[in-house]
């Protein structure tokens, strides 16, 4: 009997990992078929303001913030960074910044009257007040753009029934082993896996890369107060500018996440405060992702099978599919990428992580632990750890 069992388990196994490797040439397909066409431009430039919440000097923060800065659009653009402590080592970057940028509408605001469990919504809070134009763009600090970002962000935002603007990223090292590993989970899973589920019309994404909106949709939706007690914040105002009847626009521009991880364990926690911020999100399409994983589940199923030969054939194909997935990624974004070999690695690490984010109930983010609640919003635990 326990003979049957194993071979039904290992069976299934290998169903899933054949149907893993359909998906992989399946997201590379419509990779291929992504473009980063430009936008048609506007006649008419509005004001913008960005807000960028900040915490710590990260690794490329200033080269991040001055791509905000230097953008070729002829519109007034209001540039407000936020930090929570004029102590954060990101105030001195800032600084420089806006001593670099003479002329620029470049402003520091620290937000330390604002609080909640959501560290960069009470950091947004407290720029809110200080919003001057009717366009209002927020960008994570770890992200950089092109210098037709703005222009073309706003030309998306103006078509008719858009309410929202979000962007793909992907990844740009900035470190040795672990910070490549964090950009290939970007490159090779998360970005394929959002075209696929968008084309099946079974992802509804909104992205902290980029979430640009006009100033009376952020009133309707309740402002920034409405999401201060949320993990997944930017799929959360994706969600309520859909309610309020408007579109979230993913125009094909792709921009730059930086990855610097320096060690195991910083790329653990990242990642898995992030699958956990997808699985909060979309319960039911996180958990669908197993059918990403086929490399996992073609080993497990030749070690548990009598017959270990069309398992290992499975391997061989979930190996060459994942392959033809990330050469056809970094063809369409325009990268050389030395990380193939680290392929099979990545690949299984990201199911570890996909496994293990259904039993995490508590997540680190810039030094600060939280539980999860089920319905995806925060409960801070313990005092600040540096």
């Amino acid at each position: 009997m326990t003979g049957v069992i194993v071979n039904v388990i290992a069976l299934a196994c290998f169903a899933l990992a054949a149907g893993g490797c359909l998906h992989a040439l399946a997201a590379a397909s419509r990779v291929r078929r992504f473009r980063t066409e430009v936008e048609p431009g506007l006649a008419d430039q509005p004001g913008v303001t960005i807000l960028k919440p900040l915490s710590g000097a990260e690794a490329g923060l200033y080269e991040n913030l001055a791509s905000f800065c230097d953008q070729d659009y002829a519109g007034p653009a209001q540039v407000i960074f936020g930090a929570h402590d004029s102590h954060d080592p990101a105030v001195a970057v800032v600084e420089r910044l806006i001593a670099d940028h003479p002329g620029r509408d470049l402003s520091l605001c620290i937000t330390s009257l604002s609080r909640g469990p959501n560290p960069k919504i009470a950091n947004l809070l407290g720029m809110q007040a200080h919003i001057r134009h009717d366009i209002v763009v927020i960008a994570d600090s770890d992200i950089a753009v092109s210098r037709d970002y703005l222009s073309r962000t706003v030309a998306a935002l103006a078509r008719p029934g858009v309410g929202l603007v979000t962007y793909l990223y992907r990844g740009e090292v900035r470190g040795g082993l672990w910070a490549r590993l964090a950009a290939m989970a970007i490159d090779y899973h998360f970005l394929p896996n959002v075209l696929v589920g968008l084309a099946m019309g079974l992802a509804r994404p909104c992205f902290g890369a980029t979430i640009a909106m006009k100033r009376e949709t952020l009133a309707a939706i309740g402002g920034f107060d409405a999401f201060l007690a949320h993990l997944a914040d930017d799929n959360a105002i994706g969600e309520a500018v859909r309610k309020a009847g408007l579109t979230v626009a993913i125009p094909p521009l792709v921009v730059r996440h930086t990855c610097a991880e320096s060690d195991a364990g910083e790329l653990l926690r990242h990642e898995l405060r992030w699958a956990r911020t997808l699985r909060a999100a979309s319960p039911w399409g996180y958990a669908g992702l197993v059918m990403t994983h086929p490399l996992p589940f073609a080993i497990l199923g030749t070690l548990l099978s009598a017959r270990p030969l069309p398992g290992v054939l499975l391997i061989g194909a979930a190996v060459f599919c994942r392959l033809v997935l990330q050469l056809t990624v970094d063809r369409t974004l325009g990268v050389r990428s030395k990380s193939g070999w680290l392929g099979p690695a990545r690949d299984l690490l990201a199911f570890g992580i996909h496994f293990a984010s259904f039993f995490v109930g508590v997540v680190s983010w810039r030094g600060h632990r939280y539980k999860v609640r089920a319905d995806g919003t925060l409960v801070p635990l313990g005092e600040h750890r540096t």
